[in-house]
């Protein structure tokens, strides 16, 4: 048995690639399993599929696919991820029951139309599969790849994003049945081969047989010709190539390019004869040397003799006549601007860029400003943002003793409708800056803790404070904030910072407040 498997083996594996099956078109159905980004927040999912394939050769195919994801639920929504691809396949073994191939392409992934997943990225994939031939017309297909997008649109806090799919499927082909068998390999199958034991090489006619070689009759050569007699030497006594008796310049320099009648050209005129001219390219009125090279003092690329400006300091842009360029007329040359497109009327700095302004007077000027409107007296951080967190060293704690507070914000205004879980119109502004800050700081995770007064029973104030916490929270993400940075959970009438028995101490704890994460 084992020497039976052995010699089948050796069969699949080392079959000729003429006799396998001609599978020049696929159509696929398939089952798939897609692991998103974990900064998209989106669950692992099952879906499935169809392909279609087109074989270029043996080794090389076009494909393309279209994936469609099962439904995931977010917030009140439902959204319906799909793949479409275009990939080319190389294939790296080719044998009878199997083939090995490698696949690299473009994937285009659209997330339906729910915000935040109302976009679609695009990017490349690469990866690897198998198809298992069952018969010359069926096969199972595996295969697995990954899927790189450099620049997602997705306001998740990161650049690019990385999936991964496994799919396994069906395959179905289009066959014409195996080649006609020519054992000698001469190009005429053996059911025609009138000669099947043709040496390899050997030209053969459409029997198969060897076509005979012509004989030529052999032909006595012609006889050669007597040679010329040798031409009298011409006389160039400046070896310019001109016959003393038609040279008309007979003292030519060594060197110098003549025309038909021995004369020097000068083609660029610069006063250096072609032959001799080391720059024969020289343009009008340019100052050259003795080999017929400009100069250029400055080096500013504009040469002596043409240069109206002749002392332009090294690395200075020029004009054609070259003098300094200043294209934006701001008063300072190109090569000292920084800033070389500043509208007309602009005031700038010793580099020539605009005087940064500070609109709202955070001290972040306006171009490193990533939130621009933060109100009047609000601490930010360095990019302009609202302060979330302030950092404090904190000393050892001594064994056994509590773990400091963690950092903490009150959300002052941020208020909702009496007894309901709905924010007021005057909380938005508050909450934007809270989102404008978590966007410019994306390495912050926060947890949103609801809280209410005593007033009212015990599982009503604890609902209530978590349904304030989930608004704050969603609101959050539709400004752009990531949900995975965002845990939200209500406390109820826990952890009260004022006493309850006064109207002015109740409002104090009916609170929503921002708990930093480690």
């Amino acid at each position: 048995m084992r020497k039976f498997a052995l010699a089948l083996l050796v069969v699949v594996g080392t079959t000729p690639l003429y006799a396998q099956y001609e599978r020049r078109y696929e159509v696929g159905l398939f089952g798939a399993f897609t692991r998103y980004d974990k900064a998209f927040g989106l669950s692992d999912k099952p879906g499935g599929g169809v392909r279609f394939a087109y074989a270029l050769g043996p080794a090389v195919s076009l494909e393309v696919e279209a994936l469609f994801q099962s439904p995931q639920d977010f917030s009140s929504a439902s959204i319906e991820p799909m793949i479409g691809s275009g990939s080319l396949l190389l294939y790296a073994l080719n044998a009878s029951r199997m083939s090995l191939y490698l696949i690299g392409g473009y994937s285009r992934l659209d997330f339906g139309g729910t915000s935040p997943y109302r976009f679609t990225d695009g990017g490349v994939h690469a990866g690897a599969g198998v198809k298992m031939f069952m018969s010359s017309r069926f096969a199972l297909r595996f295969e697995g790849r990954g899927i790189y997008t450099p620049a997602t649109n997705g306001a998740f806090g990161q650049k690019n994003a990385t999936h991964l799919v496994g799919s396994a499927g069906l395959a179905f082909f289009q066959s014409s049945g195996p080649p006609a068998a020519d054992a000698d390999r001469d190009g005429v199958p053996d059911k025609r081969d009138a000669c099947p034991d043709t040496p390899a090489g050997v030209k053969v006619d459409q029997t198969g047989c060897p076509l005979a070689a012509p004989v030529a009759a052999a032909e006595p050569a012609p006889a050669a010709p007597p040679p010329p007699p040798p031409a009298p030497s011409p006389v160039d006594s400046d070896g310019d190539g001109v016959d003393d008796a038609t040279d008309k310049c007979p003292n030519t320099p060594a060197g110098a390019t003549v025309d038909p009648t021995g004369c020097p050209l000068d083609s660029d005129h610069d006063g250096v004869w072609d032959g001799l001219d080391k720059c024969p390219d020289t343009p009008p009125n340019a100052t050259v040397d003795a080999n017929g090279c400009p100069a250029d003092s400055d080096r500013d690329g504009v040469l002596d003799g043409i240069d109206k400006c002749p002392d332009t300091v090294a690395g200075t842009p020029v004009d054609a006549l070259g003098c300094p360029l200043d294209s934006d007329h701001d008063g300072v040359p190109d090569n000292l601007d920084r800033c070389p497109n500043t509208p007309p009327g602009t005031q700038v700095d010793g580099n020539g860029c605009p005087i940064a302004k500070d609109t709202d007077g955070d001290g972040i000027p306006d171009p490193q400003d990533r939130c621009p409107n933060t109100p009047k007296g609000s601490r930010v951080d360095q990019f302009g943002c609202l302060l979330l967190f302030e950092e404090h060293p904190v000393a050892p704690a001594a064994p056994g003793a509590p773990p400091p507070p963690r950092p903490t914000l009150i959300l002052s205004g941020v208020n909702f409708q009496t007894g309901r879980s709905v924010l007021t119109a005057s909380s938005y502004a508050v909450l934007d800056q809270v989102a404008g800050s978590l966007i410019a700081n994306p390495e912050i995770r926060i947890e949103i803790a609801g809280y209410t007064d005593s007033v009212g029973r015990k599982m009503t104030n604890l609902r209530l404070s978590m349904a304030r916490a989930a608004a704050v929270r969603a609101y959050l993400a539709r400004r752009g904030v990531s949900p995975s940075r965002l845990q939200a959970r209500g406390y109820g009438a826990s952890g009260a910072i004022a006493p309850n028995s006064t109207a002015e101490g109740r409002a104090q704890n009916r609170r929503v407040e921002l708990h930093k994460l480690p």
